[in-house]
């Protein structure tokens, strides 16, 4: 299981979802994205669409109003 960071601080919708969606392609079953997020669209609109394709999901709230969305492959 390898884990990967990607900075999507700063971006506003639809980026970060663009971005994650791109980058779990390449990832294996099992790891570990953990996308960095500071905008409210995204925080809601990452996490459901990567419920919406199996993954596991968590969103940590690590400052007032920036995010980590971890998500772990399916």
């Amino acid at each position: 299981m390898a884990e990967y960071e990607l900075d999507c601080m700063g971006e506003a919708c639809p980026l970060p979802l663009m971005k994650a969606e791109k980058k779990i392609k390449d990832l294996a079953s099992g790891d570990v994205l953990i996308v960095h997020i500071d905008h409210s669209c995204a925080m809601k609109n990452v996490p459901e669409w990567a419920r919406s394709q199996g993954h596991n999901v968590e969103v940590d709230e690590v400052d007032d109003g920036e995010w980590d969305v971890i998500i772990e492959k399916a």
